[in-house]
């Protein structure tokens, strides 16, 4: 077996069964050599297709492989995308400095990203003096699930039923779609409306200042201001909504790399039981079309069919005057 397809065999043994320690990657690669029976997948591309409208509710951003074949953001791309250094991919959702609220459709087929919506609006966040929408690039880890039947042990709050939420704090202004390697540095524990809501926080490992940030304290240290700026944000960005500000677990504390990892790894755990129908699903679309041993893998024509049945791409709708005012709380 050749070197390349060693490590995609290490890629997808690390998918079925969580991440492992570094003692551990030999014996991983030793079984990787010798079974066939796990899907075998390189390291690649991913590119996007647009359907609807921007600033619409039909608006839909589907993923596809380099070679076209549709894909699911939230189930078909890895967790881990290396494993020497342990980089996670996160597949970004809002970039920094705008206010649509984009995300993941975790229940609509193959999961697109789509502008969430509240009584029928489409919702943008506000823009909290100083800041301008979102201050990072916002998005999530695939293959994690924060399960709302498992109550966290140190908060007493059940998760959001959605994807861990990661917040990249690299120079680069990333764009709604794009897929990035991150360096894991810590994690905030940010309960919403009774819900656990984790925030990874991590930098693009392409970024320049990516080998000189290794943990939260290098984060503290080198970016002052940052840690306390993101608790501020997440504290706030609801009450121009008439919602209550958010609490956080640990006094608001930031946890460090070690923590956040165990963390990634209990709700990928969860995503593993979700997407193997272990899991009572909760109107969760769990349709892919890469995933091990899945009992919702779909095929490549069956993607597509879900695709081509989206409104065809047209010319964005206009965005109303009130996503750029300034509000004081």
């Amino acid at each position: 077996m050749s070197a390349l397809m060693l490590r995609s065999s290490v890629r997808c043994l690390v998918t079925v069964f969580g991440t492992f320690s570094a003692s551990s990657r030999k014996v991983i690669a030793q079984a990787a050599a010798v079974s066939h029976q796990y899907y075998f997948r390189k390291t690649m591309h991913y590119q996007t297709e647009q359907r609807g409208h921007q600033n619409s509710p039909d608006y839909r951003l589907y993923f596809k492989t380099s070679d076209g074949k549709y894909i699911s953001p939230f189930h078909d791309i890895p967790l881990i995308a290396e494993t020497e250094q342990v980089l996670y991919n996160m597949v970004v959702e809002v970039p920094r400095w705008s206010n649509a609220k984009m995300e993941i459709a975790i229940k609509e087929p193959l999961n697109p990203i789509k502008q969430d919506e509240k009584k029928g609006k489409l919702r943008y966040v506000a823009n909290i003096f100083p800041h301008k929408g979102y201050i990072w690039n916002y998005g999530a880890l695939p293959q994690t699930w924060e399960d709302p039947g498992q109550k966290d042990k140190e908060t007493n709050c059940c998760g959001d039923n959605d994807p861990i939420d990661v917040c990249d704090i690299g120079t680069q202004v990333c764009s709604t779609g794009q897929v990035i390697q991150v360096k894991v540095l810590g994690i905030l524990a940010m309960i919403d409306e009774g819900e656990m809501d984790w925030k990874v926080i991590a930098i693009n490992a392409e970024d320049p200042d990516a080998k000189n940030l290794n943990n939260i304290e290098d984060v503290r240290k080198n970016r002052p201001g940052h840690l306390e700026a993101t608790v501020e944000w997440f504290r706030k960005y609801k009450v121009p909504d008439g919602k209550p500000e958010n609490k956080f677990g640990f006094n608001g504390e930031f946890k460090d790399k070690d923590f956040a990892v165990e963390i990634i790894k209990s709700t990928h755990e969860h995503w593993r039981a979700l997407v193997q129908k272990q899991k009572n699903t909760g109107g969760i679309d769990c349709k892919n079309t890469l995933c091990c041993d899945s009992p919702w893998r779909c095929t490549t024509d069956e993607a597509r069919e879900v695709v081509q049945s989206a409104p065809a791409f047209g010319s964005a709708h206009p965005v109303s005057p009130e996503v750029e005012k300034w509000h004081f709380v």
